[in-house]
């Protein structure tokens, strides 16, 4: 595995392997997601669970949500992987949790990206302490939380308000890992696995966990290819018969598009490979993964997302967007992006003459546009251009000193021009009476 991996890196040939595996994976019928009245139920249009691998909800006359088990029968592993929820899918997806028996829900993107809606706030913060979903009759209680640099751990207790019954829910966050990209290191990856790994919430015994991102198929595939991998290796008598692209291609049977881009595919080879130094026999490694780390840091603040527009109608006859690269779903957070910095050049236009306070030193950090990104429109990258030159035209002249206003006593220029005027053309009438008379 490490030869095939230097053997790739140094061929720079990470795209060609990914588009490889893209035109190799099955292309099996959606039919229950296109369906008209589970549009509403899909983040993306383009993401869609199989009909042979979709997960049934029991509840109610609609059984439809985006989530696909996945199932790997020699490691004994089954993960739920699932699109974040939306504002009308919170109660399904509590539901789902319940009625698969799952003990551990694993997070990979931030609600807010780069000021873009990616997922519904499904669990209750600090100050709200608990959350009712009228909708399947369930209640979500925060018990406590860990915050740590890069992570979060919190406890949560799920109560069917039906049969009065609860159960402890462990919600695994990581906070810090891009959009359609990598984490930091295959340490702190590694890292955070191991601390999902150690709650039992991945054992047989349990329900499948619930991995999810935004659309539930680019980091979320990828935790779930790390930790297959790193299993069937610890199972297997030659852990070097697991062979990477072999494995994704299974899983592709289960949820299509997993694994979003060649870095995400790169990194996977990575965190396997530094992992599979652990399989061998290497337990200091787990050690030096928290060490490098540095979990126990501060975690870094978030400033509020720029005001988003209001809810429209996500199908009211227009093309809901795509969520592969390929397609318009960055040219859809390009527009976004531009929203917020368009407002906040209005702002600094406003207040240039005001002081300043300090900025606050915070960012906001899978994924994807949320339920109100579904009928924007994308620009043109000419279109953008021009906005942002006419941007940075704007705040250039707010920075401009304003032209001083007249000292008393002195004469404007235009009162000047005319009395100059006036001289000269006195000064030609005298010089032609004195000549002709």
């Amino acid at each position: 595995m490490e030869a095939e991996f230097r053997e790739i890196d140094e061929n720079g040939s990470w795209n060609g392997v990914y588009q490889e595996i893209r035109q190799q994976s099955c292309d099996l019928p959606c039919k229950f997601a296109k369906l008209p009245e589970n549009k509403s139920r899909n983040r993306y249009r383009d993401v869609s669970p199989f009909d042979h691998s979709r997960i049934c909800l029991q509840l109610g006359t609609n059984d439809y949500i985006n989530s696909s088990l996945i199932t790997v029968e020699e490691a004994q592993r089954n993960y739920i992987l699932t699109q974040g929820p939306l504002p009308n899918t919170c109660g399904h997806f509590w539901e789902m949790v319940w009625e698969q028996r799952t003990r551990g829900v694993v997070m990979l993107n931030r609600v807010i990206e780069k000021g873009s809606v990616k997922c519904a706030q499904y669990w209750p913060q600090r100050e709200e302490k608990d959350a009712v979903f009228e909708d399947t009759n369930f209640k979500l209680t925060l018990v406590s939380e860990d915050i740590k640099s890069y992570y979060t751990v919190r406890q949560l207790e799920l109560e069917n308000l039906s049969t009065q019954e609860t159960r402890e829910i462990l919600h695994f966050h990581y906070t810090t890992w891009p959009d359609f990209g990598v984490p930091e290191s295959p340490a702190s990856f590694l890292n955070f696995l191991f601390k999902v790994r150690e709650s039992g919430c991945l054992n047989s015994d349990q329900g499948p966990v619930v991995v999810h991102c935004s659309a539930g198929i680019g980091r979320s595939g990828t935790f779930c290819l790390v930790d297959t991998c790193l299993l069937l290796m610890s199972i297997r008598k030659d852990p070097s018969s697991v062979r990477i692209r072999d494995v994704l291609l299974e899983m592709r049977r289960y949820r299509m598009g997993l694994i979003q881009t060649a870095d995400q595919l790169r990194f996977s080879y990575l965190a396997v490979n530094e992992g599979a130094k652990y399989i061998k026999g290497d337990t200091s490694l787990q050690e030096s993964w928290k060490e490098l780390s540095n979990e126990e840091d501060d975690p870094p603040e978030f400033t509020p997302p720029p005001p988003l527009p209001p809810p429209r109608d996500p199908h009211n006859g227009k093309v809901e967007p795509s969520f592969f690269p390929e397609n318009d779903e960055i040219i859809q957070r390009i527009e976004h992006r531009n929203l917020g910095s368009s407002q906040e050049s209005e702002l600094r236009k406003r207040n240039v003459d005001a002081p300043q306070p300090p900025p606050d030193h915070v960012e906001l950090l899978d994924g994807h546009i949320g339920s109100q990104d579904l009928t924007s429109k994308a620009p043109s990258k000419s279109q953008q251009q021009q906005h942002e030159a006419q941007e940075q035209e704007s705040v250039e002249a707010a920075e401009q000193p304003k032209e001083s206003s007249p000292v008393p006593g002195t004469w404007s220029p235009l009162l000047a021009n005319v009395c100059l005027c006036t001289a000269l053309a006195l000064s030609a009438y005298v010089c032609y009476r004195a000549y002709f008379h």
